[in-house]
């Protein structure tokens, strides 16, 4: 286990001030492109599903538009499945995944289900390599009512007139290297904690909901994904990133009293991934396609039933 980092904003034993955060945003920068990488897929794909503008970032409302994919040929027999990735914009396959699975798998799953999908919550965070958004507000803790981060409160916004209606969620995550060296420090700065190290699981696994584990339905995905990566192995404890095992590459999380995408609804099935990408046994394909499977073998899991 690696020991913790002193990171280079704040003082210890003191949460961040106004003055600590505007210091931290003034260390960022824009590293890649969402409009290059993430719009001109997601408007391509405009032919083939209904493209939906659900807001924009008000740091740059013209750069950083919300967009939703949803299937064209909505009926209310259907049931809803929503797929999110992007809501840490630092996790990439999270991203591309969700678009690769539109481009290629959509289509046939649309004659069962009514989909949408929202390819990257946080665009600002996509750009700069980023877990927070530009206010350091973790978005993945604030679906909640009055959310804080206007990411998840503009999704929240957005999904209001179905959320109630949601039969499965699965949210697309990654768990990298740079959490240990870059955000579990800035973190504990942040709110001044400690703020211990987990070793990074070297493999792909799955977050469920604690209350409503659904194990068949992790089990199905895990199933998929085994076809085309290595699933996370428990570390000598028994646990992965500091969590017990439910299953073999599955732990669980309180999703909604944390306040994480993956608990935003009242989704019957509900699933965050987990991928990661600086093992030495994959590569950014191979994690776009273990995110496309595990959408897939969750389907096809609700397909059978």
């Amino acid at each position: 286990m690696n020991s913790p980092q002193r990171y280079p904003i704040g003082s210890t034993g003191q949460k961040w001030s106004d003055a600590d955060k505007s210091a931290w945003l003034a260390m960022q920068s824009v590293k890649r492109s969402y409009q290059e990488q993430v719009l001109s897929k997601v408007l391509a794909l405009g032919g083939q599903f209904t493209l939906e503008q659900y807001g924009a970032l008000s740091c740059d409302e013209a750069r950083y538009p919300l967009y939703a994919l949803k299937s064209r040929d909505w009926q209310s027999t259907k049931p809803i499945i929503l797929v999110t990735g992007g809501v840490h914009g630092y996790e990439t396959s999270g991203v591309q995944g969700a678009i690769r699975f539109m481009e290629t798998k959509a289509l046939a799953y649309a004659e069962h289900f009514n989909i949408v999908l929202i390819p990257c919550v946080s665009p600002w965070g996509y750009e700069t390599i980023n877990r927070w958004n530009p206010s350091a507000i973790d978005p993945n803790r604030s679906f909640y009512q009055d959310s804080p981060a206007e990411e998840s409160a503009a999704l929240l916004a957005y999904l209001a007139p179905i959320n109630a209606d949601i039969f499965a969620h699965i949210d697309l995550h990654e768990t990298t290297d740079s959490d240990n060296s870059e955000f579990r420090p800035a973190l504990a700065a942040r709110d001044a904690v400690v703020h211990d190290n987990w070793n990074i699981p070297d493999g792909f696994y799955l977050v469920g909901d604690t209350i409503n584990p659904q194990t068949a339905f992790q089990k199905a995905m895990i199933t998929e994904v085994e076809q085309v990566t290595h699933i996370a192995p428990a570390d000598d404890g028994g646990k992965l990133i500091g969590v017990e095992l439910a299953q073999f590459g599955v732990i669980n999380y309180a999703t909604k009293a944390l306040g994480l995408c993956a608990g935003l609804s009242g989704a019957k099935y509900v699933s965050t991934t987990e991928v990661y990408p600086d093992s030495p046994l994959v590569d950014g394909e191979n994690c776009i396609i273990a995110q496309v499977a595990a959408i897939s073998g969750g389907l096809d899991y609700l397909l059978s039933l």
